[in-house]
């Protein structure tokens, strides 16, 4: 500075040194420094600095200008692009299938016969605001070239979650069909163009991949596809995304989530034939409405999966459940599945001990993690899974799953000596053990005795049996396992997909 003779600020630095320095900061202070002036702003946007763009929106108006402006800088080269619209703004009781389950009515499905029930307009307001951030997300990485992975999740999908958003509702937000026929020919141009595409995921977003979008993929990109996920129970009737002959193609194929009802015992024998490389994760998404409109009757045998695991010796498989009877988890679950994790959401279907205890004989030297949720609206009386019973379904489930490491349950009544009896079992290889307060109950002999406090003791037993200090979940809604099943499900099974 004294040798210019003039005083040198940061904004003369070079471009080549802005680039670098920001290369150590995280991707909001390089959005903030990009106001400083426009020397800065042309230097943060330097593609070296965006590999990646990991975005979680709101559905609202005031996301749209911010998305365009990142998007219309960085989605051109951005090589990783990850999405999801969240559901933290979306409208209590909206209306529709859920309104109808969450109060114990069941739920009605569009196409019966019956109306759908009317959705507020804060609702349609947010199912158009959803489709316009839609649009603008796939317009901005249409003609990406250098696009490896693009992985999209819509929590929109709060509105099917108990059956399928009508016609009816879409009408009114896009009467003519202009906008999802524009969001489903936008998804196409990408996979068309692109060139390095390895990942591909699109899980539970409003009607944007069809039956036809995977033929847009070249042969040489679907060769060399790595990680496929598609997951949509918004289809109708017996419609499927993919079919057999369409996974023929995808030889390369590492890992693959699909709802359950679309992986058939033909695509398990596509899998599993010496052309095709080994399968190292396969998530399965177990949807009540699927298993509606779909028959069960094509799912993969005993012997398909006896055949698949050949092939795939380092197989594993995560399975979620939404309000799946008892009668067809007993169906679905094969002894040859190399099930590691399962996830039983439910509303209105509980899950049995005969699950429960199917489970943990089949499945003891894969299990890993097991959640049990059942959103009641009568919280006083939980199911007992040990009724008629010697043993407890969980303790036992304990005991024979020696890999077990994540125990989440709400819901279901937990007696507290079998909680105490699953954290000496599992000890500290129990790396998560959650189960909400009102899931607990205590004998009344316990109770009963006057010198020692039963929770404190009761606390105090299971954190000795896991080696650290435990609580039960005081507020079930900070359990997102609870309160946000789809998303929590979709994070983990990328999550699941990657740890190959």
């Amino acid at each position: 500075m004294p040798v210019c003779g003039e005083v040198v600020g940061a904004g003369s630095l070079p471009s080549e040194l802005v680039v670098h320095i920001f290369s150590f900061r995280a991707p909001p202070d390089r959005l903030r420094a990009s106001a400083a002036c426009s020397h800065w702003r042309e230097c943060l946007f330097y593609p070296a600095l965006w590999p990646r763009l990991r975005l979680s929106l709101r559905v609202s108006p005031a996301e749209r200008p911010r998305l365009e402006f990142l998007m219309r800088k960085c989605g051109w080269f951005v090589r990783e692009l990850r999405v999801q619209f969240a559901a933290d703004n979306y409208p209590a009781g909206g209306g529709g299938a859920a309104a109808a389950a969450a109060a114990g009515e069941g739920a009605a499905v569009a196409g019966d016969g019956e109306a759908p029930p009317p959705l507020s307009p804060r609702w349609l307001d947010l199912l158009r605001t959803y489709l316009e951030l839609v649009l603008c997300v796939l317009s901005s990485v249409r003609n990406n070239r250098n696009l490896q992975k693009l992985s999209l999740f819509g929590d929109i999908s709060i509105l099917q979650q108990h059956g399928t958003i009508s016609n009816t509702y879409l009408g009114k937000v896009d009467p003519d069909g202009k906008k999802i026929k524009q969001i489903q020919q936008l998804f196409e141009e990408i996979l068309g163009n692109s060139r390095q595409l390895k990942w591909l995921s699109c899980g539970l977003m409003l009607q944007i991949v069809t039956p036809t979008s995977l033929s847009s993929l070249s042969n040489p990109i679907a060769n060399t596809m790595e990680h496929l996920s598609l997951l949509d129970n918004h289809i109708p009737g017996n419609t499927t995304l993919i079919t057999a002959v369409e996974l023929e193609r995808f030889v390369n194929l590492r890992s693959l989530a699909l709802d359950f009802c679309d992986f058939t015992a033909e695509m398990a024998r596509v899998l599993a034939d010496s052309n095709h490389v080994p399968l190292h994760r396969l998530s399965l998404l177990v949807h009540s409405v699927s298993i509606m409109h779909k028959s069960l009757d094509n799912m993969p045998k005993d012997e398909n999966w006896q055949a698949l695991t050949r092939n795939s010796t380092n197989l594993r498989v995560y399975i979620m459940a939404f309000d799946v009877k008892s009668d067809d988890m007993l169906r679905i679950l094969k002894p040859s599945i190399p099930l590691e994790r399962i996830h039983f959401d439910s509303y209105v279907t509980c899950v049995s001990g005969a699950v429960v205890d199917l489970i943990s004989r089949q499945y003891d030297k894969f299990l890993t993690h097991f959640i049990l949720m059942n959103d009641v609206i009568d919280m006083s009386a939980f199911p007992d899974l040990s009724d008629n019973r010697n043993e407890d379904p969980l303790v036992l489930l304990a005991w024979r799953c020696t890999r077990l490491s994540l125990l989440a349950v709400h819901g279901y009544t937990v007696w507290a000596h079998n909680l105490i009896a699953i954290a000496r079992l599992r000890g500290s290889d129990l790396k998560v053990l959650e189960v909400t307060e009102e899931s607990i109950e205590f004998d009344q002999g316990e109770l009963a005795d006057q010198d020692v406090d039963p929770v404190h003791n009761f606390i105090e037993q299971v954190s000795l049996g896991l080696g650290r200090p435990w609580h039960a979940v005081m507020d079930i809604e900070l359990l997102s396992v609870f309160t946000e099943p789809t998303r929590h499900f979709y994070r983990e099974m990328q999550s699941f997909s990657e740890g190959i």
